[in-house]
C-alpha cells in the first residue's frame, strides 16, 4: 500500500492568496516527506477559484523536487485535451530529470466547458484529441525521430529533449470518473488508474464494474507488456477524536469545496456535447447533495472508522494508493498538518501492509 497527498485548491481569492495558498502546499509537501508519505499530487485547472491557483502543476512539482529528497511527485493530471504532445513530453522530462526520476505522470481528458472554450478547443472530439496525446507523449519519451499525422497535430522526424530518467518512461497514470471507455483503454495501454472523484455508496456497484473492467483489459495487455494493474484515489480526508469530532471537523470544508466546484461545474448543464452526455445529470445530482452525501465523498471518522473505510475501499476497489485530498475547504495549515499527522501516528499502524 502506497499513500500521499493530493492538492486541488479551491479557497476563495477573498480568503486565501495564490502565495499563501502555494507557500503552504509546499511546506505540507515537505511535512509529507518527513512522515514517510509516498506522494505529492497537484492537478491542473484554469480561471476560476476551482483549481484555479495551479495552472501548471509541473511547475509546482518542480519546486517540490527542489525541496526534497525522496517523496515522489505526480501530476494529477495534466489536461491533454489543450496541450501539444511535444510540449508534455519535454516539460515533464525536465521535471523527472529535476527530480533524478520521482516524477509520476497522470493525464486527464478535462471537462469544464469554459477551460474548453476559453482555449478555443470543441468539447467534442476531446476524447479522441486526449488519447491521441498521450499516445503521442508515450512515444515520444520511448521512441527517436516521431512523426505523427493527425486532425489535432502534425510533425515529422522529432526527438524530445531531455531524455527522461526513469525507462523506459514515468510511470503513467489515466484519470477516470464515470466513462468506461476510459477506464478500457488505460487498460489496453497497460497504465495506472487514478480514480478522480471517490464513488458514493449508490455509484459503487458502477465504480467497481468500472475497475474490474480494467483490470481485466490489463490482463490482455500484461500478456505482451507485462507489468501489473495499479489503482489509486484521490478522496478527502478527516481524522477526529471520535466520529461525531470528525464530521465537525470535516462538514463545513466538504461543503464549501463542492460549492466551488458547483459554481465551476455549472457550465456543464449547458453543454451539449455527446462526450460528455452523463456529466450534466452528474453535476445535478452533487448539487442536491445532503450532509450525509458530502460525508459519503470523504473519509471521515475516528481512527478506527478510518481504518475500517480504507480497507473496505481497498477490497471494493483493489486501491493500492490512497492519495489524501488533503486542502478541500480551504483549510488552513495547521488543520491540514494536524491531519496528516494523526493519519501517520493514529492510522497507519493500524492498517495491513
Amino acid at each position: 500500500m502506497k499513500y500521499g497527498i493530493s492538492f486541488l485548491p479551491d479557497c476563495r481569492c477573498s480568503q486565501r492568496s495564490a502565495t499563501e495558498y502555494l507557500d503552504d502546499a509546499l511546506a505540507l509537501s515537505c511535512l509529507a516527506e518527513e512522515l514517510g508519505f509516498d506522494y505529492v499530487k497537484m492537478t491542473e485547472h484554469y480561471l476560476q477559484e476551482y483549481g484555479g491557483y495551479s495552472p501548471h502543476p509541473l511547475t509546482f512539482l518542480a519546486a517540490v523536487a527542489a525541496r526534497t529528497r525522496s517523496i515522489r511527485l505526480m501530476t494529477g493530471g495534466i489536461q491533454a485535451s489543450f496541450h501539444h504532445p511535444v510540449q508534455i513530453a519535454a516539460q515533464a522530462a525536465q521535471v523527472d530529470v529535476l527530480s533524478h526520476g520521482r516524477l509520476d505522470v497522470g493525464f486527464a481528458r478535462a471537462f469544464l466547458p469554459y477551460e474548453f472554450d476559453t482555449f478555443g478547443v470543441p468539447m467534442e472530439g476531446s476524447r479522441q484529441r486526449y488519447k491521441q496525446t498521450v499516445e503521442a507523449v508515450l512515444r515520444l519519451w520511448t521512441e527517436k525521430d516521431v512523426s505523427e499525422s493527425s486532425e489535432f497535430f502534425q510533425y515529422s522526424g522529432v526527438n524530445s529533449l531531455p531524455s527522461v530518467t526513469q525507462m523506459p518512461h514515468p510511470p503513467t497514470w489515466v484519470a477516470g470518473l464515470m466513462s468506461p471507455e476510459t477506464f478500457s483503454w488505460a487498460g489496453d495501454r497497460g497504465l495506472n488508474l487514478l480514480m478522480a472523484s471517490p464513488p458514493r455508496a449508490e455509484e459503487l456497484p458502477k465504480a467497481r464494474e468500472n475497475v474490474e473492467l480494467y483490470k481485466s483489459r490489463f490482463q490482455v495487455a500484461s500478456e505482451v507488456g507485462g507489468g501489473s494493474p495499479r489503482v489509486a484515489i484521490s478522496i478527502p480526508l478527516m481524522i477526529g477524536e471520535t466520529d461525531a469530532d470528525a464530521v465537525d471537523r470535516a462538514l463545513p470544508r466538504l461543503r464549501a469545496h463542492w460549492q466551488v466546484f458547483g459554481e465551476a461545474a455549472e457550465s456543464l448543464l449547458h453543454s451539449h456535447s455527446s462526450d460528455y452526455a452523463k456529466y450534466p445529470q452528474a453535476v445535478k445530482k452533487i448539487k442536491e447533495m445532503s450532509d450525509d452525501d458530502l460525508i459519503e465523498t470523504a473519509i471521515v471518522g475516528s481512527p478506527e472508522t478510518v481504518t475500517e473505510r480504507i480497507v473496505e475501499f481497498r477490497r471494493a476497489l483493489s486501491v493500492d494508493t490512497f492519495l489524501w485530498h488533503i486542502d478541500y475547504g480551504g483549510q488552513a495549515f495547521n488543520d491540514m498538518a494536524g491531519n496528516l499527522r494523526r493519519f501517520r501516528e493514529n492510522v497507519l499502524p493500524r492498517l495491513p501492509k
